[in-house]
């Protein structure tokens, strides 16, 4: 569901996307090797103000980034802001990359709360899904999906949605997911590509990612950029996240709310079934795969260099850094528009209801 993020970004389960996981207490400091606890950020500004060169690796262990694009997502499109709470600042508006800021991780958790202008499309167990469609563009939508998570603590799932290695275990969509370098103690930017359903072409994405713990609550989200050794490739359709993320709300020791909110231009005019699929199946069932993954994150994380979580302790990143000005904004009008508007479903869709969700199968997750 989303990419990276988060754009990892329902509809391909990432992502996200996604996208939406498990994870019972495992240790929240680096532990052995980098002897001090999780960095605590008191806000955007304090991290985009710290230097990178405080958060040289001090350890060796490191191996593949963290980009969690939370659920991979699918067709989706901007939040017009609600009549109550102003929605996220216009990304694509802007001319020049620019790390969020407090406001705007502010906006985003209010356009995550907001109930104004949304459509109920799937409530069940714990799990529900609202649409929103713009009048002047009905390719483009935005989703937000909300999980009640029982026995999973809020900064287990935080850890699900960091992780990079883990996530290639569950998440089922994804093609290939890798950080390309960082930018502050955090935010980075990352690579993400997922399978859409068949026949639909699969999408990829370049995004800037950034996070912020506020007190018990967590929030990571991302928006697309361009970054010169990574153009779109000819097997695949550049996706746009114009904003994408996640809102983690602790209910309790051990119980929290997950909200997936994603807007994304698909690049390409997609037929019905495919956005009713989203919202109607896809989106529930990447959140229920994400939530066993969570309960089953703990005593992987356990087998699998446990005290290495560079989000938590940026001293551990390996990633090189990288300038701002390297980046620009990616607007949605410079890549091309692949018309599937007339594609019908696959009897394979069909038939298995998988959309690129995969198996259920949870024997990858051990």
């Amino acid at each position: 569901m989303g990419p990276r993020a988060a754009p990892g970004r329902p509809g391909s389960g990432g992502s996200s996307s996604g996208s939406g996981g498990a994870r019972t207490p495992a240790p929240a400091g680096p532990g052995g090797a980098a002897g001090t606890g999780p960095r605590k950020v008191a806000s955007a500004s304090a991290a985009a103000a710290s230097t990178l060169s405080e958060s040289r690796p001090r350890t060796q262990e490191s191996r593949t980034g963290t980009r969690a694009p939370g659920l991979t997502a699918l067709p989706m499109e901007k939040p017009a802001a609600s009549t109550e709470s102003p929605g996220p600042r216009p990304v694509l508006g802007r001319e020049s990359v620019q790390v969020p800021d407090d406001q705007d991780f502010q906006s985003f958790r209010s356009e995550c709360e907001a109930e104004v202008g949304w459509n109920l499309t799937y409530s069940k167990a714990g799990v529900s899904v609202w649409v929103q469609a713009v009048e002047m563009d009905r390719t483009l939508h935005k989703i937000k999906c909300r999980m009640e998570c029982h026995d999973v603590p809020a900064e287990t799932l935080y850890d699900v949605l960091h992780d990079i290695e883990y996530r290639k275990k569950w998440d089922s969509n994804v093609i290939e997911t890798f950080d390309i370098a960082r930018l502050t103690v955090n935010a980075d930017v990352g690579y993400y590509s997922w399978r859409c359903p068949k026949p639909l072409k699969n999408r990829d994405v370049i995004t800037l990612r950034s996070w912020l713990p506020m007190g018990a609550d967590y929030i990571i989200m991302n928006y697309s950029v361009k970054h010169p050794k990574y153009p779109p490739r000819k097997d695949l359709v550049r996706a746009v996240s114009i904003q994408t993320g996640y809102l983690i709300q602790s209910t309790g020791p051990k119980s929290c709310v997950i909200t997936y909110l994603a807007q994304v231009d698909p690049k390409g005019s997609l037929p019905k079934w495919v956005v009713n699929k989203s919202s109607q199946f896809l989106a529930p069932k990447a959140m229920k795969k994400m939530y066993k993954a969570c309960v089953k994150y703990p005593e992987w994380k356990q087998k699998h260099q446990p005290h290495f979580k560079p989000w938590l302790h940026p001293e551990q990143s390996p990633l090189p850094s990288l300038a701002l000005s390297e980046l620009s904004v990616q607007h949605a009008d410079s890549l091309e528009n692949i018309d599937e508007s007339s594609v019908t479903e696959s009897r394979e869709e069909r038939v298995g209801g998988a959309g690129g969700e995969g198996s259920d199968d949870d024997t990858s997750l051990t």
